[in-house]
């Protein structure tokens, strides 16, 4: 059965960092680009990040452009989302979903954010930051 467990949420203080981990099972990782959405209570699913299947390439939503930092471990068949300077607004459950979708362009292969291309979700971890 192919599964994705995201791990590491928690609460925290503004100001304070989270590392979010996201593991596969049943299928490996390194032929699929990943994904980290979030969902706050009352609002819309929004893209975090993603990043390709080589780890080349990824991208961030512009919230969190500059504290938050995706890197993978194939080897590991392992993902991680590196969350720093956290903000009260970030506060929302966080989602990893794999897809074997990418961007072919010139430069390589892009991670895609459309979360409509993605086929296998985690059932999310909740980051909670307040004081």
């Amino acid at each position: 059965q192919l599964q994705l467990v995201e791990s590491g949420g928690g609460l925290v203080q503004p100001g304070g960092s989270l590392r979010l981990s996201c593991a596969a099972s049943g299928f490996t990782l390194n032929t699929y680009g990943i994904g980290w959405f979030r969902q706050a209570p009352g609002k819309e699913r929004e893209g975090v990040s993603c990043i390709n299947s080589s780890g080349g390439n990824t991208k961030y939503a512009h919230s969190v452009d500059g504290r938050f930092t995706i890197s993978r471990d194939n080897a590991k068949n392992m993902v991680y989302l590196q969350m720093n300077s956290l903000k009260p607004v970030d506060t929302a459950v966080y989602y990893c979903a794999a897809t074997l979708v990418e961007d072919i362009t010139a430069v390589g292969t892009m991670c895609v954010f459309d979360a409509e291309e993605y086929d296998y979700w985690g059932q999310g971890t909740q980051v909670t930051v307040s004081s």
